[in-house]
């Protein structure tokens, strides 16, 4: 209880901290322009002063055009971009929607996850700029009409501790889950799940369009608005709630005020990650449909 008063406090701190921020003297930084180049999921690989590479996915679902790539930000310029082959002989995936990092691989293993719940456990050599396939599973069958935008991995208390959510639609409310996750039987154990919705954006909403974890288990969520492929949209992020253990149970801690961290009324918010150091922040990459991707460091 006192871990969770603790992290509860520091949540206020941050969330004060980013709202009084000047972040309109900051700007989105374009990464590519076009509809099959929108970042639907992103990941810290490496950090070095200020460069920053990023793994991505983008929710295509052609055999033309790619599913993972490369992202390479140093201060204000636009960021390098570099698609990846997917593994031969691997049947290519639909509509990947989030991608976390796996703990404790030194920022090279990673699971990715498509908006019908298949889940992909992908290794990188980033020096070759290679990915491989070491396994594909599915996440447990909790409600046919899931929509899946997000999925997270942190190790809190010694666990490893998953949890995703569905991404819900205006009226329809969006639904997290958590559960404990066997990476050597790529099962997920004692799943539970609570209904999440977010004060704004309204309309079109998806009240989860992705969701992270840090290391405290204080997880952020971003919810969006879609109004088609030429907008307009409108995104916020969220501090959604706290993830303890207690007992060696899981234990979850919703905040009920909620209110935006960040708010903007340009872009399509679909990946989120979280950069640690004093230099870190959260940042946030756009699937802006026929307008691109883009991406925006919140608290530098």
């Amino acid at each position: 209880m006192l871990k969770f008063f603790i992290s509860l406090i520091t949540v206020l701190c941050l969330g004060e901290l980013l709202i009084s921020a000047p972040v309109l003297a900051q700007t989105w930084i374009p990464v590519r322009g076009g509809i099959s180049y929108g970042i639907s999921g992103i990941s810290l690989i490496d950090k070095q002063l200020d460069k920053l590479d990023f793994l991505i996915v983008h929710d295509n679902k052609t055999s033309n055009q790619a599913r993972l790539a490369i992202i390479s930000s140093q201060g204000k310029n636009q960021p390098e971009y570099l698609p990846l082959s997917w593994p031969d002989n691997i049947k290519l995936p639909i509509d990947l929607e989030a991608l976390t990092v796996i703990p404790e691989t030194n920022n090279s293993e990673f699971v990715a996850l498509s908006s019908d719940g298949i889940a992909y456990h992908l290794k990188l050599v980033f020096k070759n700029k290679t990915i491989s396939l070491i396994q594909e599973f599915e996440l447990p069958k909790t409600n046919k009409n899931n929509n899946f935008e997000s999925f997270s991995l942190q190790k809190i208390d010694n666990q490893l501790i998953a949890m995703w959510g569905h991404r819900g639609n205006g009226k329809e409310t969006a639904r997290i889950y958590w559960g404990n996750f066997d990476l050597n039987k790529y099962q997920i154990n004692n799943i539970q799940s609570t209904n999440f919705n977010v004060p704004y954006p309204d309309g079109n909403v998806r009240h989860i369009s992705d969701l992270k974890i840090d290391n405290a288990g204080i997880v952020y969520i971003t919810a969006t608005n879609d109004n088609g492929n030429d907008g307009p949209f409108q995104s916020a992020v969220y501090v959604a709630g706290y993830l303890g253990v207690h007992d060696n149970k899981i234990q979850w801690r919703q905040n009920q005020q909620l209110f935006p961290i960040y708010r903007d009324n340009y872009h399509k918010i679909e990946g989120l990650e979280i950069i640690p150091g004093v230099e870190g922040g959260i940042i946030v990459g756009s699937d802006d449909e026929n307008m691109g991707a883009a991406i925006y460091m919140i608290g530098r």
